[in-house]
């Protein structure tokens, strides 16, 4: 059976029956997609994981809830709960301060671990270049090239068209180069 019919399938007995298992088949299709898109628009593990598991709980809730919820694209509709915590978690952050580690502090001084911390400067400066770029040119671009999704998933996702999408794609290529070669990085 084709993925989209299975999690259809899986979908209609969350919905209509309430039935954990079959959540819990989609929590296995989606949780590590849902982690990794959350991770690289927070920048630290823990406040991932957080994220990752509100959003299926909040997800459960939305389809367990007593209108028994009619969903076109389970892909779809986590990913559009994990932005909307996204946007909830930026929120509250701003509402506290807040003073990350230092990477070594966090790793350690350990000669063994110089290679994470290596991997962990990399992926900061992709972020740090992801987050001079408008919300919309992150999403699409973390969608496309973390995620794998396609054009019509990312639209569905982002409540636009097809069209729209490779435009919006294409200007955010062209904005994250300007963004790398201005630092001298391409």
């Amino acid at each position: 059976m084709p993925t989209a019919a299975v999690e259809k399938k899986l979908v209609y007995r969350v919905t209509k029956e309430h039935d954990p298992v079959a959540y819990g088949e989609l929590y296995d299709r989606y949780v590590e997609k849902i982690y990794r898109f959350i991770f690289f628009k927070v920048s630290t593990k823990e406040e991932a994981e957080d994220l990752a598991s509100e959003v299926f709980l909040k997800t459960w809730h939305y389809l367990t809830g007593k209108d028994g919820r009619d969903v076109s694209s389970f892909s779809g509709l986590i990913y559009r709960v994990a932005r909307t915590c996204i946007i909830d978690f930026y929120r509250e952050r701003s509402r506290r301060a807040e003073h990350p580690l230092d990477l070594a502090e966090a790793y350690g001084a350990d000669e063994k671990r110089y290679h994470l911390v290596a991997v962990e400067q990399e992926t900061l400066h992709i972020l740090k270049i992801l987050k001079k770029m408008k919300q919309e040119y992150q999403e699409v671009l973390i969608f496309k090239y973390l995620e794998d999704l396609s054009v019509r998933e990312i639209g569905e996702i982002l409540g636009k068209s097809a069209v729209n999408v490779r435009v919006t794609l294409h200007r955010a290529l062209k904005i994250a180069k300007q963004l790398l070669d201005k630092e001298g990085h391409l």
